[in-house]
């Protein structure tokens, strides 16, 4: 039995035998897109993987195989600063689907996303509603910041929660692999919050980073990031997430709400 938990690495029939042990797929989702003048581009494909492997090395006991991440999102609103790939919904959807059909196609039978980009959250909650009707399996999608959210704001300093390029995400790259951090620029990367238009919570509509972080693409202060404090946020979100793989209720196979005759059975019959 492998100890690798990485998709890539594990050969076909090694995934073979993990699809008959009725393993956990998770799925990292990201994007590329500008993060200040001191991250990389990848910064939220590379964060959601490293955090879902660390996950997925807690509960050996379930199991849990991660893929490669999905690196590209719908990040429109980051082109005015450079350094920017994004999809459409449709694309991005498709893809997913594409995910979720051949994974099945390979025996496995549940799907984790961990996300890392803002960008994406409200087109992965309708994707896994919609893949969840159609192949009839658990599709749990869950963006990393939200997953120990009190334990992240007891970490951070200047900033209630995770934001862009910011205290947090600085602190988990200088975890993670400080080499790609260009602290140099760190100084000149910090933004000034009142500078960037403020959306009404009650209201939704676009707005550019331009218009939300103008100047430096960065929401929120990367000057106060440490490593250690990066140290403590990785280790809340792997626990996290790695009891989420172990939670029965998360795993249940969905309703078949949209099969024929659904509303003539009694809720019990499911």
């Amino acid at each position: 039995m492998t100890s690798e938990i990485r998709w890539d690495r594990l050969t076909a029939p090694e995934l073979k035998a993990l699809a008959a042990r009725d393993a956990l797929v998770v799925l990292p989702v990201g994007s590329l897109e500008q993060h200040g003048p001191h991250l990389p581009v990848w910064t939220d494909s590379f964060i959601a993987h490293a955090l879902a492997c660390r996950a997925a090395e807690q509960a050996r006991d379930v199991p849990a195989v991660v893929l490669p991440p999905v690196w590209t999102g719908l990040s429109e609103h980051h082109f005015p600063f450079g350094g920017t790939i994004s999809v459409d919904y449709a694309t991005f959807h498709a893809l997913l689907r594409c995910v979720v059909r051949s994974i099945r196609a390979d025996g496995f039978r549940r799907l984790l996303i961990v996300n890392g980009h803002g960008g994406n959250i409200e087109p992965l909650a309708v994707s896994a509603r919609e893949l969840a009707h159609e192949f009839g399996i658990p599709v749990v999608v869950t963006s990393w910041p939200a997953v120990a959210a009190a334990e992240i704001a007891a970490v951070l300093t200047t900033q209630p929660g995770v934001q862009h390029a910011c205290e947090g995400e600085t602190s988990v790259w200088l975890a993670l692999d400080a080499a790609q951090v260009r602290r140099e620029r760190i100084a000149e990367a910090a933004s000034d919050a009142a500078a960037g238009a403020s959306p009404a919570a009650a209201f939704s509509r676009f707005w550019s980073f331009e218009e939300r972080a103008p100047r430096t693409g960065v929401r929120g202060d990367p000057r106060a990031a440490t490593a250690e404090k990066g140290e403590r946020i990785v280790a809340a979100v792997a626990g996290a997430l790695a009891r989420a793989m172990r939670d029965p209720a998360l795993w249940r196979q969905p309703d078949p709400v949209w099969a024929p005759g659904r509303a003539q059975r009694p809720p019990s019959e499911g």
